[in-house]
């Protein structure tokens, strides 16, 4: 692998070496939002940002939101399963990073994972990444960092239809469906995403804890197979010149199919499938009060819903009618009957203004109340819980003296059982000359316990009996960032350099406990193998570095990443007694990405992209269940956009996925480096109707600026 990164390099400064025309600057004209919540240009922006550009998503062509993150930047890992995407930022798991959608917090955890499978990939515009805490704008739970997903902005007077059908091997079938209409003071988008897959087994061996032997028979998958869609609507109403009024809405629906055949009950036997129903409604508006002043204001409400749906005849113990006793009464379910698992419910108010001061100052402000709700019978103590927090927050970004910015902020919390917290944010960017930029940051992170966390209570059957608990005692977790990057730009090449140590205390997260130290109830009742629960560990350190090349010339583009990550933590020994020093789940020391695309325009009604990606990772390690494989997996992509008539367009996309056919075949139940199924193939057809404006002849790149083709 570090042979690969070697050569890597090398081929890029191969490239840059050899260039004999001028240079041309490519995503640096990018307006950025996320590092301080106001618009910046991506050269100019005070924190460090990376972006994931329109023109890069387009060439790539990922099917989710996962395989585009994993292909195209270096900073994550994944590792999918039933319960969600298992991300990974900087040492830092999925319930550290901050997920956005246009700015607002996406919704919807799945046994602690976000499901990303809500963002539908032909929707985005770009990617915004923020590395780091941001807890001083974001409030909790942006202490790794925060990803601000971008979607499309439909303004074209009109009509517009869209529509994107993408197939693939084991039945990966993905559906896009766009309607925009804009006229006079009125628009609206609808927006529908369908996603299935047969899912797929890579090995049939399966570990079974306390079992010497493993079983060679095993009818669990390695992915599922699964269907889910989702319907969005927004409505945006101009007041005048200066008020613009919205109004937003989605429903989505999910359900994973899990093997049914066989003998139950067995381990890899199940009498239900899980199911989700997720619904989003919100309102708002933006205030331009001139053209430096604005006020935003939101409010948004949220509901995840987590169900088994049952194939087949099963008893259930009734925990609500148990009152506390160590036997539960049993409940029959019949096929096509569902049990809610999880019902949280999330409602936000903000209120947010930007002011251009004197002497090259912009003041941010705002104003947030947070309500979380919780049902869960079956896997929270008491059935239900709830918490709140309010925040206000106040941002100052200083541009006075010339080729520096500073950028300070502070955040103050209320928490309904944590009280009060304050986390501050400094930040500064020295710009020398035009070539060379230095960034600093310093940042503090704040994540109270979630209600999960607090109240949990959860079985599991897989390779043996798992109990799964939360814990009362537990306390806000706490961070101190720092990092220093410098960037190097010449045109179209662009080096950046981040160094960065992150330290997080009462670091929450699950540890394997004595059985003797659960209540006596639990293991009277399930006599579990192992027995884990939300701890505070004392505390974790992360440490790491990112290099980012990139180059274009022309049609021609070439770039890499690579990411050294090292992790620390000191945790309690409860059967010795002491502090032993163990490595945070999910680390990798080593992450690359690396890419060479090629367009080229053979006509007017002709443009065809190439492009060649890799990715790879080093052994990642865990406490328990095994390491995850190191791994390389190569993909090629080809993009072909056809120009027919006026008002309508056609993109025909096809490509190879792991090219070399690289398998993970760890027995189920251990820790896979990665769950591809080997050697994919893909290809979909895009037509896109507008009745509106007269469409730009795409192709006629030479008239265009490269701002542009972004």
């Amino acid at each position: 692998m570090k042979l690969t990164i070697v050569g890597l390099a090398a081929l890029c400064l191969a490239a840059m070496a050899n260039a004999q025309t001028p240079l041309r600057e490519d995503s640096l004209q990018e307006v950025v939002v996320t590092g301080t919540g106001t618009q910046h240009l991506l050269k100019n922006a005070p924190v460090q940002t990376e972006v994931i550009t329109s023109k890069m998503l387009r060439t790539y062509a990922g099917r989710s939101i996962e395989d585009i993150l994993s292909g195209l930047t270096s900073s994550f890992s994944f590792n999918e399963d039933d319960m969600g995407s298992q991300m990974q930022m900087g040492g830092l798991g999925n319930s550290y990073i901050l997920v956005l959608i246009d700015g607002k917090r996406i919704h919807g955890d799945v046994g602690g994972e976000n499901d990303l499978s809500l963002i539908d990939p032909q929707n985005i515009e770009k990617i915004e990444i923020v590395k780091g805490a941001s807890s001083a704008l974001y409030g909790s739970d942006a202490i790794a960092g925060v990803v601000n997903i971008i979607t499309k902005k439909h303004t074209e007077e009109g009509l517009l239809l869209e529509n994107t059908t993408r197939g693939g091997s084991y039945g990966d079938l993905r559906q896009h469906n766009g309607v925009a209409l804009n006229w006079g003071r009125w628009s609206s988008y609808t927006n529908f995403q369908l996603q299935h897959s047969d899912g797929w087994q890579n090995t049939s061996t399966e570990r079974t804890l306390g079992v010497e032997e493993p079983v060679t028979d095993s009818r669990n998958k390695t992915t599922n197979k699964h269907t889910n869609w989702q319907v969005a609507e927004r409505i945006t109403y101009t007041v005048g010149k200066k008020l613009e009024l919205h109004a937003e809405g989605s429903t989505y629906w999910k359900r994973i199919y899990r093997p049914q055949d066989g003998k139950y009950p067995h381990y890899d036997v199940y009498t239900y499938d899980l199911k989700y129903r997720n619904q989003s409604a919100s309102a708002g508006g933006k205030w331009a009060i001139n053209s430096h002043d604005n006020i935003t204001f939101d409010i948004d409400w949220n509901r995840h819903a987590y169900f088994y749906h049952f194939t087949a005849n099963t008893l259930v113990e009734d925990y609500e009618k148990s009152k506390g006793t160590i036997y539960y009464p049993y409940y029959p379910y019949l096929p096509d009957q569902t049990e809610l698992q999880s019902d949280q419910q999330r409602t936000m108010a903000t209120l947010k203004g930007v002011f251009e001061l004197p002497l090259d100052n912009r003041l941010s402000c705002g104003l947030e109340y947070r309500y979380d709700w919780l049902k869960a019978p079956t896997r929270v103590e008491g059935s239900k819980a709830s918490d709140w927090t309010g925040a206000l927050y106040v941002q100052d970004e200083f541009s006075h003296i010339r080729n520096l910015n500073i950028t300070a902020g502070i955040r103050v919390n209320d928490n309904q059982q944590f009280g009060f917290r304050i986390t501050p944010k400094v930040s500064a960017m020295l710009s020398m000359g035009k070539a060379w930029r230095i960034r600093a940051t310093w940042s503090e992170g704040f994540k109270t316990p979630t209600p999960k966390e607090l109240h949990y209570r959860y079985v599991r059957q897989m390779s043996g009996t798992y109990l799964y608990l939360g814990n009362k005692d537990l306390r806000p977790q706490t961070s101190d960032y720092f990092s220093l990057s410098g960037e190097y730009t010449l045109g179209g090449l662009t080096i950046t350099l981040t160094g960065y140590h992150n330290r997080v205390t009462d670091m929450i997260t699950l540890v394997t406990i004595p059985n003797y130290q659960a209540p006596d109830a639990y293991i009277a009742q399930y006599d579990p193998m192992k027995t884990r629960q939300y701890q505070n560990i004392e505390s974790a350190k992360t440490y790491g570095a990112d290099l980012s090349i990139r180059y274009t010339h022309k049609d021609f583009a070439v770039g890499m990443g690579y990411s050294y990550l090292d992790t620390d933590a000191e945790q309690y020994d409860t059967n010795h007694d002491r502090m032993h020093r163990v490595t945070i789940d999910g680390t990798a020391h080593h992450k690359a990405n690396c890419f060479a695309t090629w367009s080229h325009a053979f006509s007017s009604n002709y443009l065809f992209g190439a492009g060649v990606y890799g990715r790879m990772s080093s052994k990642r390690y865990y406490q328990i269940d095994g390491d995850g494989k190191g791994y390389q997996i190569w993909r090629v992509a080809t993009t072909h956009d056809l120009w027919r008539a006026k008002k309508t367009t056609y993109r025909i996309e096809a490509g190879v996925d792991n090219i070399f056919n690289y398998v993970d075949k760890v027995p189920h139940g251990l820790h896979l480096g990665t769950t591809t199924p080997g050697i994919t193939i893909y290809a979909s057809l895009t037509v896109r109707f507008n009745q509106g404006k007269k469409i730009k002849n795409i192709y006629n790149i030479k008239n265009k600026t490269n701002n542009e083709e972004d």
